[in-house]
Order: structure tokens, then C-alpha cells, then sequence
């Protein structure tokens, strides 16, 4: 794996020099670079001359086609209807995608021009989405808490001629701009609340196209190319608008081979839960794309998952693997330890002894040792079993966590359950995933190995191995649509693209992310700082912080904003309420207060008290004074993704925080 990483490459394949039929099996068009800005030109593909990265080229009806031709009775698509699961086979899938491809002709989808969808995972998002490919359009997925004017750029920027919406809420938000290529509305939730010209209703746009031929949607079929762009993933814009990701038909159908094959999926067997936003390249290639290759069965979570009603679903539905965000395994930990605190003297001693052995069984396990500690048989019956069928785990072969960094007290605490949380990590640019973690290959805080017939390489490293971590392979972007310019400066010459994240590799070949050179903290002294590390450590050590931001970017020392652990209301907004868990920790130090606002009013003594040691415990680990937290302030709020503090998969938009405290900042250095 190490001559993988650091040797020089193989020169890609020119398909261009290939014999015409050789060229229509594989479907790819001439071309010369590696990138493009252009909505309507092909690219060059890095196909390798042999081994993982030389398969065939496939568009996404190819894909999708082998699928039904095999397993077309299988079940596709699973959703709940009236309180029942309905589902649909993959023979249906393509039916129906089909049926959405010719509507899209009817209202006159333009070659290459956007279909935007915009509302919570369904069938009808995958069909809309699918049906636009076929079209020959470009599917973009929009974010369901975007602005109105978010939504217009997005419309706007990708010339969408048919937007696609959930319901009269998202409807009201492309109703207020005029957009110069739109040519039809499509609502696939709840009856029309007025009737209003080229608006349709889900039923009424699925008949627009009855009198398509097939013939028509063949030759449009057949005329798309591997290398050329078929889906946009529109980037979540913490510093400007967001950029437009131009994913090819190979990007994706290389991509969920190769993450798929990586980590041993099993033909017509795999299950997933569909709950994270499929406008993140993340879900969408797990939920839509994995599935279709592997001829999984996608299940539609509720649109209140993240509020409450995931864990029914994972009851329910019992996935064979399951894809969270950091936020989603820190929310479960935090509901099963406010569980457990409120478990008798017996059952607390038992968890803990059972706990312990988890923990250590999972070590053995990571570390490729074969025996498990004396006793794991009885915890495992008493206890692990118990836990995992509880959480809808009992089937579940992998756990999965990426798009935002995740602490090693939560992976631990899975750990001592021995729930092994697999890291994932990638880019919208690398069409997701680029390395992965699985059950035979996964470090803790480790975010795996490169899948297979990628390639990774650490730019300029320093002398402890931490350079920036540039990805090589079929699942590299084609570039950024109208952007030439930030397109060269991602990827080089020679097609490697720049992730802008600083990495290591240890002496097995796994990849440790370090940290992101954009987020880099430069004091005044000129000392750079990494802030996931430390914040990581502040909320390892003191239970009641939610979250930490460091701040102290050309200034003399370090300081940090701090939020504390608050319920949030039905619409995901925190509200002044502490959580079991913050409660319990205000007890265990002699405070009674069930409220934030008690806290920072009061200053309350014993809690400050309490952040202040958590605080020099970090500082002692600290391998510097200029990497010591010297100020702290907790703040009113809890970040939230309606606050603008945290972007759809809850990362922190650290710009964002930056100007919203602008003012507290300049306090601390005052």
C-alpha cells in the first residue's frame, strides 16, 4: 500500500487512440485535459493501464441497466405510506425513471442545462433525479434549509429549465425570483395549495410524457458519454457562493464500484436507512449510487429523522450498514448515557464491567488479535446485543462516520459497545469517499486506506510526515461549472487534486487527518495551530461543552468560544434548556439551574470553575505556550445549522462564527 501512495504514476489511458467500437462499448468521447469548466465538454479520464482503475467506463443508464438485468425483482426502494411500507423493484425503478425522463423532453429539457430537486429524501427524489440523468440534464440536489436567494443562485447558476420541490414551503422559495431558463415546476409532496400555469403536480408531471417514444429517450440515452458531466454538486459556500462540482457519469459509476468493492459489499444483499441530505455528495452516493450498483435496498427515513423519529425507522428497517454524521453518534451517545445515569447501582456496575471488556474487545479486533477478553461472551448476551437491537443495529455489518471530524471519546464509547465506528473521508471534488475504513482494515482516529485504484499523495511534508493531502483517480471532479479559474487552482498539472486538509500516513498506510491548512490558526509569534485537535480535547474533558471554537489567528495567544450542551426545539433550534446530561453535570458540582441563561447570568462559580480545570488539563498536553487556550468565553447560544454557525452536515463555518462574535473577539485581546 506504501509503494501505492508514493509511486510515480502510470500514464493515463488516451481512449481517443482506441478503434471506434472499442470507443462505443466504452462510451467515452475524445479529449484532452483532465478538467473542465464547461458544462457541455468531455474530459479526460485517469484510467490506469491495468487493475483497479482500468475497468470499463460506464454511464449511469449502463449501470443502472446491469443492475435490473440481474436483480430486477429485487426491491429497490422501500418508503412508508399511511403507516405501512410500500416498495418498489428495480424493474419498477427504471420504469419509473424512465417515465420521469421523457416528462423532463416534454416540458423541453435542454441538453446539459439543470433539473434542481429540493426536499427530503423519497422516491421521487432518486426518480427525479435519475429520470434528469436519462434526459440528458444535469441533476443538481439543493439543501432544504437554504435561503430563497440561495436556491436562486443555485437555479441560476446551473440554468435549471425544471425545478423540482417538496412542497408549498420549498415552492414559495423559487416563486419569488424570475429565472431566466425555467421552463416548469414540479411539486411531488401534497396537493397544488392554487392552481398557477407550468406548476404540476408529482401524478400530473409523471403523464406529461406518455406519448414520448422510447425511441426519442434511447437515442438521447445512447448518445451520453462516461466522461462527460451528468450531476452538480453545489459546495455549501462558507467563504462566498457555493461552486458548482461537475460530477461525470464515470465519477460516479466508478466511484461506487470501487468504495463498494473496498469494503466487501455483498451483491443483493446490503441495506441502507436514506436520511442525510442528498444535495451532500455523501448521501447521495451511499443512498442512490452504492445501492443501484450493488443492487442494495434504499428505505426513506421520515422528514423528522434528525428530531426524533431515526431511531423507529432503524428499528424498523434494521440496515446492513448505516452513515452518520459526527452529530448523529454524539447525539446517540449522549440520549444513551442520560439513559444509563438514570439505571439502578447493579445495572450501572454491569454496564460499566461490560463496557470495559467492549472496549477492549474492539481494540483486539481493530489490532487484528483473534481472542476476546474473558467474559465478552456474557457482556455480549447481557448487554451488546441488547444495545445494538435497540438502536436498529442488530443487522448492521458497518458503521459509518464522515464529512466533519469526530472526537475519540465518541468512536471509544462506541467501542466499549463494540460498535466499531468506520471513518470515512473525501470531497464533493473526489465524488465522496477517497479513503475508507471497514471491519478488516480501520486505526481509531484513523480515516482509512484509499479505495481501491485511487491514489494519495502528501504535498510538501514537514519533518514529522504532515503534508497536504492530494487525491489521483477516477473519482476526481471534472471542475467547477463557470470556474476556470478556482478549477486550476485545485487541481495541478498534472490532474492531482488539492484537498487543502494536512495529513500523515503511519507506518501501515493509514491516513490520519492533521488538519486543514485554510483553518490553520498563525499567531502573532508565527506558530501554526490546528484548532480541531484542542477544541476536541476541551469537549473530551468537560461533558456540559457542546461546541468549542478556537480563535487567535495573527494574535498573541489563543482563546476559545465555547457553547454549552442545550435541547433543541422541534425545527433543530437550541433552545436555553440544558440536556440531561448538562444537568447532571451542573449536580455532580453542587448547581441546581436547568438553564444556559442561569449559567453565563450567574457566572455560575462552580461550572466556571469546573471549564477552568477541564481547560488546564488540555493546556498541560499542550506542546507549546503559544498552543495553550489562555481565554474562554461560553456563549449565549448553541451553534445550529438555521444560526448559520454550522453548514447542512454540521460542520462548523468558522467565518461565519468569526464575524457573528466579532465583537467578544476583540475583547479577548482588549
Amino acid at each position: 500500500l506504501m509503494v501505492t501512495f508514493f509511486s510515480p504514476l502510470k500514464p493515463a489511458r488516451d481512449l481517443s487512440a482506441v478503434p471506434t467500437s472499442r470507443q462505443h462499448e466504452a462510451s467515452v468521447k475524445p479529449a484532452e485535459r483532465f478538467w473542465t469548466s464547461v458544462r457541455d465538454q468531455p474530459v479526460k479520464l485517469r484510467l490506469s493501464e491495468s487493475g483497479p482503475g482500468s475497468e470499463m467506463p460506464l454511464t449511469v443508464h449502463q449501470m443502472f441497466q446491469e443492475t435490473v438485468d440481474q436483480y430486477g425483482d429485487n426491491p429497490a426502494l422501500c418508503w412508508k405510506a399511511a403507516g405501512q411500507w410500500q416498495s418498489m423493484t428495480f424493474k419498477e425503478y427504471m420504469q419509473q425513471c424512465r417515465m420521469a425522463a421523457k416528462s423532463f423532453l416534454q416540458l423541453g429539457l435542454e441538453r446539459f442545462h439543470g433539473v434542481c430537486i429540493l426536499g427530503f429524501n423519497s422516491p421521487e427524489w432518486f426518480i427525479a433525479d435519475i429520470g434528469c440523468i436519462l434526459a440528458g440534464g444535469l441533476a443538481v440536489g439543493i439543501y432544504t434549509t437554504n435561503s430563497p436567494e440561495a436556491c436562486h443562485y443555485v437555479a441560476d447558476n446551473c440554468q435549471a429549465n425544471v425545478l423540482v420541490v417538496e412542497n408549498h414551503k420549498q415552492l414559495l422559495k423559487i416563486l419569488k425570483d424570475q429565472l431566466p431558463h425555467l421552463k416548469a415546476i414540479v411539486q411531488y409532496k401534497d396537493e397544488l395549495e392554487q392552481k398557477m400555469d407550468n406548476v404540476y403536480t408529482w401524478a400530473d408531471f409523471m403523464k406529461l410524457g406518455q406519448d414520448v417514444p422510447d425511441r426519442r429517450l434511447d437515442a438521447v440515452i445512447k448518445s451520453q458519454s462516461a466522461n462527460e458531466c451528468c450531476t452538480l454538486i453545489y459546495t455549501s459556500g462558507t467563504t462566498g457562493n457555493p461552486k458548482g462540482v461537475m460530477l461525470s457519469h464515470d465519477n460516479i459509476t466508478w466511484i461506487s464500484n470501487a468504495a463498494g468493492s473496498t469494503i466487501n459489499l455483498r451483491m443483493a444483499e446490503e441495506s441502507v436507512v436514506s436520511y442525510l441530505p442528498l444535495s451532500h455528495v455523501a448521501a447521495q452516493v451511499n443512498d442512490m449510487w452504492t445501492c443501484m450498483r450493488f443492487a442494495g435496498t434504499t428505505s426513506f427515513a421520515q422528514p423528522d429523522a434528525l428530531k426524533g423519529s431515526l431511531g423507529e425507522t432503524l428499528r424498523e428497517v434494521r440496515p446492513t450498514s448505516f452513515l452518520g454524521v459526527p452529530r448523529v453518534w454524539e447525539k446517540m451517545q449522549e440520549t444513551m448515557k442520560s439513559i444509563g445515569a438514570k439505571s439502578s447501582f447493579m445495572r450501572k456496575r454491569i454496564a460499566d464491567w461490560a463496557k470495559a471488556i467492549g472496549l477492549q474487545a474492539s481494540y483486539n479486533a481493530m489490532n487484528g488479535i483473534d481472542t476476546v477478553p474473558w467474559g465478552f461472551m456474557v457482556a455480549n448476551n447481557l448487554v451488546f446485543r441488547k444495545v445494538r437491537a435497540a438502536l436498529g443495529l442488530d443487522r448492521c455489518r458497518s458503521c459509518f462516520t464522515g464529512a466533519a471530524p469526530i472526537t475519540k471519546d465518541t468512536l471509544e464509547y462506541f467501542m466499549s459497545l463494540y460498535i466499531p465506528l468506520f471513518e470515512l473521508y473525501g470531497m464533493s471534488e473526489s465524488t465522496g469517499p477517497h479513503t475508507v475504513s471497514w471491519e478488516q482494515g480501520h486505526r481509531i482516529m484513523s480515516c482509512g486506506k484509499v479505495v481501491n485504484g485511487g491514489k494519495t499523495k502528501l504535498d510538501k511534508p514537514d519533518n514529522d510526515g504532515n503534508g497536504e493531502i492530494c487525491f489521483y483517480g477516477r473519482h476526481v471532479f471534472m471542475g467547477y461549472l463557470n470556474m476556470p479559474d478556482k478549477t486550476e487552482d485545485a487541481l495541478d498539472s498534472d490532474g492531482w487534486l488539492h484537498s487543502g486538509d494536512l495529513g500523515k500516513h503511519d507506518c501501515d498506510g493509514f491516513l490520519f487527518i492533521t488538519g486543514r491548512i485554510k483553518e490553520l490558526i498563525i499567531t502573532a509569534g508565527g506558530e501554526n495551530v490546528a484548532p480541531v485537535p484542542i477544541e476536541d480535547s476541551v469537549k473530551e474533558e468537560v461533558s456540559i461543552i457542546s461546541n468549542a471554537m478556537l480563535v487567535g489567528d495573527k494574535r498573541k495567544f489563543l482563546s476559545m468560544f465555547l457553547t454549552l450542551k442545550c435541547v433543541v426545539d422541534d425545527s433543530g433550534d437550541p433552545t436555553d434548556e440544558l440536556t440531561p446530561l448538562a444537568i447532571e453535570f451542573c449536580q455532580q458540582h453542587g448547581v441546581t439551574t436547568t438553564k444556559v441563561s442561569d449559567i453565563i447570568g450567574n457566572k455560575e462559580p462552580a461550572i466556571y470553575k469546573a471549564i477552568q480545570e477541564g481547560v488546564d488539563r488540555v493546556n498541560t498536553k499542550a506542546t507549546s505556550n503559544a498552543q495553550k487556550i489562555q481565554k474562554w468565553k461560553i456563549l449565549p447560544q448553541d451553534f445550529s445549522i438555521s444560526g448559520g454557525e454550522l453548514g447542512p452536515t454540521m460542520k462548523l463555518k468558522r467565518p461565519v462564527v468569526a464575524k457573528m462574535y466579532q465583537e467578544e473577539i476583540e475583547q479577548f485581546y482588549s
